[in-house]
């Protein structure tokens, strides 16, 4: 039977399944802060970048599915968050954007396919867009690229699982382990003022790129999601019917699909 955990039940309790083990991993120093990755096996790479308040841990149930389809995955722990460190500067898309980079420059990474995961998804945009060179595509899942794309939140049973979730995770992974509040306030104030990339900006954007949408998604608005769509040359709208925001571990299977066709797809072209 196909797993399914669309209530975030397992998830709270259990977290994702494990992440493989892996002979390459480490952390590289860079602005102030120490990003922590881990790199599986070998072929075209794939760097999975997570949400807001997670790590790479969530990307359990895509890793083995990727490492099955001949890809090398590469997972990063953004910073401030699992394993990574950061200094006091205020978060910035931007700035993470560039600890991917030291992340591939110390893998000599010429160039990746990017899949993100809401503010994951936002990083590997801002790399699509100014570094072009680097990337193959865009996986972009769940975020939006200007603060009117997102929802005015409010808290749901779901959410709540996930956030309790994290604040474990945190606890266990992190440098500071009791600054869980502090660090939840800072990506907060990224979240509500950045970023802030306009049509002209969108329409710059020169790799593959696919807006994943959940039908269900708690954060953004569905319009955004088409508007990112239309803006992007190319761009195409992927709908994930029954799920939310958090789809990648709702249903694994069904987003591993998608995932897996958009990737095989510009990663071939690439070649």
């Amino acid at each position: 039977m196909e797993f399914h955990d669309d209530d975030l039940t397992h998830f709270e309790a259990f977290g994702a399944a494990p992440l493989p083990v892996s002979n390459d991993q480490g952390y590289v120093g860079q602005e102030g802060a120490r990003i922590w990755y881990a790199s599986y096996g070998t072929g075209a790479p794939v760097i999975l970048l997570h949400g807001g308040l997670g790590h790479s841990g969530n990307w359990g149930y895509q890793v083995p599915a990727l490492l099955s389809s001949g890809h090398r995955v590469v997972a990063i722990d953004s910073r401030g968050h699992g394993r990574s460190t950061r200094d006091a500067r205020p978060y910035t898309y931007e700035l993470m954007a560039s600890d991917v980079l030291a992340v591939m420059d110390t893998l000599q990474i010429d160039r990746a396919a990017m899949v993100g995961w809401s503010d994951g998804a936002c990083v590997a945009m801002v790399l699509g867009r100014q570094v072009p060179e680097r990337v193959s595509g865009v996986f972009f899942f769940g975020c939006n690229m200007d603060p009117s794309g997102a929802k005015e939140f409010v808290p749901t049973p779901v959410i709540n699982r996930c956030f309790a979730r994290h604040a474990k995770d945190y606890a266990q992974l992190s440098a500071t382990p009791d600054d869980f509040d502090a660090f939840v306030g800072a990506v907060s104030e990224m979240m509500r003022t950045q970023p802030n990339y306009s049509a002209h900006d969108l329409a710059g954007i020169p790799v593959p790129v696919a807006v994943v949408q959940s039908e269900h998604d708690e954060f953004i608005k569905p319009e955004h999601a088409d508007y990112l769509a239309r803006s992007i040359p190319g761009a195409a709208l992927i709908v994930l019917p029954g799920v939310s925001h958090f789809a990648p571990l709702q249903r694994p299977k069904e987003f591993n699909r998608v995932m897996l066709a958009f990737l095989n797809k510009v990663l071939f072209q690439s070649t």
